[in-house]
């Protein structure tokens, strides 16, 4: 009888080594790990690195707030800062507005005062408005009789001139038509606006202000 239960221990033992090495895990079902998972511990990238939240982080990341940056001119402008927003863990929608140009109707170059002053007094005696030339030094002095949101209007007006006998005018393009664009983060927790308004990127030099009273950018209104 001790015989035989010796023999049953020696073959449980060795049954349960067997198992213990994961070789019957096929055949059981019963994997010899358990629910430990090693192969997870194993994965973990650089775990030191985990902190706990201090109580003031917590509480930053439980705000939000609703951020804007902008006006932006141009497109590349928009680019640039949105790359930058991406850097920090960021994304925004996109406001765009269309900026008009600004098209005048100009003299030629007035270089000599007489010749200057000779049209200033052909101007008044017309009862023209007119106004010096600003923003294009190189066409400076000059004097501006008129401004439009589009060239075929100055266009027009230079062609309305030049029926009553006004000559030397030219149309100029003071400033091209653009488009401005504003950046919206509606929803962005404590700790992002943070590092945010932190940011020393020229692309973000605008600098961040809080959105208006409803201001945060519908859905139709965010692109790109």
């Amino acid at each position: 009888m001790m015989r035989i239960l010796v023999v049953v221990l020696l073959v449980a033992n060795a049954v349960f080594f067997i198992w213990s090495r994961g070789w019957l895990d096929a055949v059981t079902g019963l994997p010899a790990d358990g629910g430990r998972e090693p192969q997870r511990v194993a994965a973990q990238q650089h775990p030191e690195r985990i902190q706990p939240l201090a109580a003031s982080a917590a509480a930053a990341l439980a705000q939000r707030v609703c951020l804007e940056l902008g006006p932006l001119e141009g497109d590349a402008a928009l680019a640039a800062a949105q790359t930058a927003l991406r850097s920090l863990g960021a994304e925004a929608q996109v406001r765009s507005t269309e900026q008009a140009g600004v098209w005048v109707v100009a003299t030629i170059k007035l270089a000599d005062p007489e010749f200057r002053a000779r049209k200033e007094a052909t101007y008044k005696q017309l009862r023209l408005n007119f106004e010096p030339l600003e923003g294009l030094p190189a066409e400076q002095p000059a004097f501006v009789l008129g401004r439009h949101a589009s060239q075929a209007e100055a266009d027009a007006q230079l062609a309305a001139f030049d029926k009553r006998g006004l000559k030397g005018l030219r149309v100029l393009a003071l400033q091209s038509a653009q488009r401005r664009h504003t950046l919206v983060l509606p929803q962005v927790d404590g700790l992002t606006a943070g590092k945010l308004k932190a940011s020393k990127d020229a692309a973000l030099a605008g600098g961040f202000h809080a959105c208006p009273a409803g201001g945060a950018a519908p859905a139709s209104a965010a692109s790109r």
